[in-house]
């Protein structure tokens, strides 16, 4: 559609553009959707990847596997006796995958062993123009989202796919008079510096942003230096950021015949 027609036009026009520069390497912070014109470029500009585990790409890496991601989080509710939860996203598309990979993740753990229980997905596509230009967005989301899934009482939990749209999730259930976790539990993705402020205390799974840039800049550098060197490693590297899960007080026991406030 028009959407993906524009965001493959924008995506070639940055590679033209790079191929084009006095840049000595690039970092992306998210994978090229032009991987074959993105591998070609990386023969004469060195180029770092932060990705998914499950990118097959032919350029050094720094991974994390959001499927074990959202495993672990499943897993986590389950303990804490949740039967249905609601998954709350930016765009669920193939140019997003790990958001889509947290997802698989997460309903893979949470259904397998019991068809019983459910995962409402509720998701809001995002034009790039949006993205560039509403600061707030993932927060409104969040929001939104949250506020459209309350009419389903079943719901005990929700799952933002990151921190900042759990920050929206957690805004509308306080904007309606809920506690948290008394009465919805809340997970995000990131573990981002607020997360840990004693009034968000926001469950989330740590992705190691800044040791990743740390590694993905040294390891660029590495590239570069060998490069001016023109001895261009014939390898690639991949490290791979294991996750953990960071609990904190956005989460409790699923409620027992809770009694709402509207």
């Amino acid at each position: 559609d028009s959407s993906d027609t524009l965001k493959r036009n924008r995506g070639r026009r940055g590679l033209d553009i790079l191929r084009s520069s006095n840049l000595a390497g690039a970092i992306f912070t998210i994978p090229p959707q032009l991987q074959k014109v993105a591998e070609d470029i990386n023969k004469s500009i060195p180029i770092v990847v932060i990705s998914d585990r499950a990118q097959n790409l032919n350029i050094d890496a720094i991974e994390l596997n959001n499927y074990i991601a959202g495993e672990l989080i499943a897993k986590h509710l389950l303990e804490l006796g949740h039967q249905h939860i609601a998954y709350i996203s930016t765009s669920l598309d193939q140019y997003n995958i790990a958001r889509t990979r947290r997802l698989d993740g997460l309903t893979k753990a949470f259904i397998s062993d019991n068809p019983q229980r459910t995962i409402v997905v509720k998701s809001r596509n995002i034009t790039p123009e949006m993205d560039l230009n509403t600061l707030q967005i993932e927060h409104t989301v969040g929001y939104e989202l949250t506020l459209e899934c309350l009419s389903n009482k079943n719901i005990t939990a929700f799952v933002a796919v990151n921190d900042m749209v759990a920050y929206g999730v957690i805004d509308a259930l306080i904007s309606k008079k809920f506690r948290i976790p008394e009465d919805y539990s809340v997970c995000g993705f990131d573990n981002l510096f607020p997360s840990r402020f004693s009034n968000v205390s926001l469950t989330s799974v740590e992705h190691h942003i800044v040791e990743k840039s740390h590694n993905a800049f040294e390891m660029l550098l590495n590239k570069i230096e060998h490069n001016q060197a023109k001895d261009m490693p014939t390898y690639i590297t991949r490290v791979e950021y294991q996750h953990n899960l960071v609990v904190r007080n956005s989460t409790g026991p699923a409620p027992v015949n809770r009694t709402r406030q509207r």
